[in-house]
């Protein structure tokens, strides 16, 4: 039995559930959001809630995957996703100019990303970028593309990183070396 996919969704006042076969639509003021789901886990909204069951066990873990896709999505048409990613090094940078963000991370040229349509960077300083969205798995995969271009290196603590994200440090070759 999924704990997860038994707990309810509450849908909040300007927010619409629709389900086609197996598509589920969710319309809210910031936008409008489609996910496929398994036509075998079954929704039923009641008292502006929405419910996800099964009728076989072996749909136990799709119904937590459809109730945790469904609740990104509501929270996503409402409150929106956010992330910051934060770089650290000598000269590197990042600035948005207009649908592009342009990253300086230590190599001989500029790197030029394109910012998909749906999403929303900003740079409040050099070292910082924000980017927010609707759809919680393009905030993200656009946050994983950008980290891909210097990864956090852990020797030196340079590279392009999520805030708040648990950063290892490594101490150099010498740390393994005892007296002799």
């Amino acid at each position: 039995m999924s704990r997860i996919g038994n707990k309810p969704i509450k849908l909040e006042s300007g927010v619409s559930f629709a389900r086609n076969a197996d598509e589920i639509t969710i319309t809210g003021p910031k936008g409008t959001l489609k996910q496929v789901i398994d036509k075998n886990i079954k929704t039923e909204v009641k008292d502006n809630e929405i419910h996800f069951t099964y009728e076989k066990p072996e749909f136990n873990a799709k119904q937590g995957l459809a109730r945790a896709l469904v609740n990104n999505m509501v929270v996503g048409v409402t409150k929106g996703w956010e992330k910051k990613l934060v770089i650290s090094g000598v000269g590197y940078k990042a600035q948005a100019q207009g649908n592009k963000l342009v990253l300086n991370l230590g190599y001989s040229h500029p790197i030029e990303m394109e910012v998909p349509a749906d999403l929303k960077v900003t740079c409040p300083s050099v070292t910082e970028i924000l980017v927010s969205g609707i759809d919680r798995q393009k905030v993200g995969q656009f946050c994983a593309n950008v980290r891909t271009k210097r990864p956090y290196e852990p020797y030196h603590g340079y590279g392009v990183h999520v805030d708040g994200e648990t950063l290892i440090r490594k101490v150099g070759k010498t740390a393994g070396k005892g007296k002799k």
